[in-house]
């Protein structure tokens, strides 16, 4: 997901879509729809081992972590359609079992909403959550992309379906941190900045579906800005803290697969940012540092999880390490940047 936003979204911005055209570009593609099949295989030996329910479905905040193989398989699927026309069927069959696939996914998680709120276990909640979010915008992507123009009524009820999670998502996550203590540097989650990721795909939904007019798109833009730099804010204050707590390699040199979100919420506010028209010369201004400097700190941002995640390895497999991460686990090398 990180990884197919980044490409396609960052770097096609960034170099421009005839880049796209060599035969030298498409090893990235075929990287990423590899690593996707890799994954699936995993999730697929997992049901046939016994493991599946305990792994992903048995917890209700980690059932939500299942978004991320909606999104990854919708980005897969645009990949596919873009990039190797000649799979059409492929991508159109693909996109099919996506949305079937999502709304499995939906269900499971409205019902993990009301077992949370049951059960007391809202001091666990997390940017996990806003994966229903993502996973809903991904699926209006994916179909216009693949299929091209869609019913305007799809578009719109899905639209404000993905919205209707990020309130109640974010309510959750905000009654949290405001109704209990909480250190920052322990009880703070990578995957919080999906906050301002998931506005973000809103708003990039909403720019190639063409649905919402030039002045609501102007201020979803400037909403996501303002809680991107809350957020990263945070972020900041909470890797001085984790330093001075735990050390520079303690506190912030170790690898954890729910960084990756920082990828893709970064890479799509990147993506978000190069396609809105903004008229006002203030915000022209900060457009502009955005996309000069912005895809370096994506790069970077990649990178850096390449390396951590290589030198740190990662024995177990993905899905036990997101559960592991995602779940509110307080040990410093869980909740690290």
């Amino acid at each position: 997901m990180a990884l197919g936003i980044s490409m396609q979204g960052v770097v096609s911005n960034f170099l421009g879509p005839s880049f796209f055209q060599s035969a030298f570009a498409k090893i990235i593609p075929t990287i990423i729809l590899a690593i996707w099949i890799s994954f699936i295989f995993s999730i697929v030996l997992s049901y046939f081992n016994g493991r599946f329910r305990e792994l992903h479905v048995r917890n209700a905040v980690n059932r939500f972590g299942i978004g991320t193989w909606v999104a990854a398989s919708s980005i897969c699927g645009i990949l596919v359609s873009k990039h190797f026309t000649e799979w059409g069927i492929i991508a159109k069959v693909l996109c099919c079992l996506n949305v079937m696939f999502w709304i499995f996914y939906i269900i499971i998680c409205i019902k993990a909403f009301f077992e949370i709120h049951h059960n007391h276990l809202m001091k666990n909640s997390n940017g996990i959550f806003l994966l229903t979010t993502v996973s809903t915008q991904s699926i209006i992507l994916m179909l216009h992309t693949v299929f091209g123009e869609i019913p305007k009524m799809i578009t719109i009820s899905l639209l404000f379906i993905g919205l209707g999670f990020y309130l109640i998502s974010a309510t959750f996550i905000i009654r949290r941190y405001v109704t209990n203590q909480w250190a920052i540097e322990t009880d703070w989650n990578n995957t919080n900045c999906i906050l301002h990721g998931a506005l973000s795909i809103s708003g990039l939904v909403c720019i190639v579906s063409g649905i919402a007019p030039e002045k609501v798109l102007m201020l979803l833009w400037i909403f996501t800005l303002v809680v991107f730099l809350i957020v990263e804010c945070l972020e900041l204050c909470r890797i001085y803290k984790r330093i001075v707590t735990y050390g520079l390699k303690k506190g912030m040199l170790i690898y954890d697969v729910s960084q990756w979100s920082r990828v893709f919420t970064f890479a799509m506010f990147y993506t978000f940012t190069s396609l809105i028209h903004l008229t006002s010369s203030q915000f022209t201004m900060i457009q502009s540092i955005i996309l000069q400097f912005g895809i370096w700190v994506v790069l970077l941002l990649i990178l850096s999880e390449i390396i951590l995640s290589v030198k740190h390895g990662d024995g177990s497999p993905a899905s036990s390490s997101l559960k592991s991460a995602m779940s509110g686990h307080r040990s410093p090398s869980r909740n690290s940047k």
